[in-house]
């Protein structure tokens, strides 16, 4: 039996064994390698040509998302899970347009990993009930500008809008009008809801 080739990235170390020991105790899967950041995931892809990737979202140095563009830039036929805690649909949403082929939570039962892994392998896409909602969500959002997306991000960070017109060098006007803009955008009346709702979608990182 021919096996599936795996290369696990997740900055956590015990996470990164748990997978590990997931994916070994399967007769056909294969562990080829186990990074700790993005930037090594990529240089491990290179090295050692796995069939698949079962790659963390958030990780120093380099996100998935960044290491799926870079993988998949040489290798566009590269199949890469994400295996994650993050479910807001701006998350799933931007992995799986960086060319993910599925998006598990690591909430997820071995057998559900498990089958994700043979899906993907198979060349087929494997997206939960769950994630599936949310990306239908986010399909009817109305998306942010890259500014409007730059100032929610200085919002999060607790500035005040004349910080934000200081660091973006526009009026306070402008920043009245972006903010307005985002609160509508995003269904909030407030600040602090414009926050919680753009940190639970994944828009910002907390």
């Amino acid at each position: 039996m021919t096996s599936i080739r795996i290369l696990i990235a997740d900055d956590h170390s015990v996470v990164r064994e748990g997978v590990a020991a997931i994916v070994s105790g399967q007769d056909d899967f294969e562990v080829v390698g186990k990074a700790a950041d993005g930037q090594e995931a990529v240089s491990m892809w290179q090295a050692y040509k796995p069939d698949l990737g079962l790659f963390d979202l958030r990780m120093p140095h380099m996100d998935a998302v960044a290491a799926i563009t870079a993988i998949r830039s040489a290798q566009p036929e590269a199949k890469i899970v994400i295996l994650t805690t993050y479910d807001g649909d701006e998350d799933i949403f931007r992995a799986l347009r960086a060319g993910a082929k599925g998006y598990m939570l690591k909430d997820s039962t071995m057998e559900e990993i498990v089958e994700c892994v043979r899906a993907v392998h198979a060349g087929r896409a494997f997206i939960p009930p769950k994630i599936a909602e949310s990306l239908a969500l986010r399909i009817h959002q109305q998306e942010l500008s890259v500014r409007e997306t730059e100032l929610l991000v200085l919002l999060a960070q607790g500035m005040a809008n004349k910080e934000i017109a200081r660091c973006k060098n526009i009026s306070l006007a402008t920043v009245k009008f972006h903010l307005n803009n985002i609160f509508s955008k995003l269904g909030v009346n407030t600040r602090s809801e414009a926050v919680a709702v753009a940190r639970r979608r994944g828009l910002v990182q907390s």
